[in-house]
């Protein structure tokens, strides 16, 4: 499951040890744009086979809802998503997690890399309010199941805590 990390338990172990982690770095800090930073660049070090994982945020200074770019780790992305357009866009809208197996189902997918073949999105939720999404991409069809749902909610709700 995790790349990078010597620790050998079981998924669930090992996410667990990655919440720990995170509630490590974030637990301090106030600024929102910090803690992001660092759990964008926690889950690209720990999750494997994944080739994007970052924010997107709900930009409010416009009349309509869209996500900006927000802390990530990969290749460029694309910069601006309409809420209900794409992955993201449609987690954003319906404040809900969206796991797609295959990108190349969903309809209305943005192809920010042509690499990603599967993608999961979770909306950031602090106190009632949608802030932005975590999006991870992987280059693998089927890389995300409900283990990794499950636990990546987890993560982003230690993360909403802190903020």
């Amino acid at each position: 499951m995790f790349a990078k990390s010597s620790y050998s338990g079981t998924r669930e172990e090992q996410y667990t040890l990655l919440i720990g982690q995170a509630h490590a770095l974030i637990h301090d800090e106030p600024n929102r744009i910090a803690n992001l930073a660092n759990a964008s660049a926690l889950l690209g070090q720990f999750l494997e086979n994944i080739n994007w994982v970052g924010f997107y945020l709900v930009d409010e200074q416009l009349e309509q809802k869209e996500l900006v770019l927000g802390p990530f780790q990969g290749m460029p992305a694309c910069v601006r998503i309409p809420f209900g357009k794409g992955v993201c866009g449609t987690s954003a809208e319906r404040r809900e997690t969206i796991l797609v197996p295959d990108v190349h189902a969903f309809p209305g997918h943005i192809a920010c890399d042509a690499a990603s073949q599967s993608e999961i999105v979770i909306p950031l939720v602090v106190r009632g309010e949608l802030v932005g999404v975590l999006d991870i991409d992987s280059p693998s069809l089927n890389r995300f199941d409900e283990v990794d749902q499950r636990f990546l909610e987890q993560f982003v709700q230690k993360l909403a805590a802190a903020m």
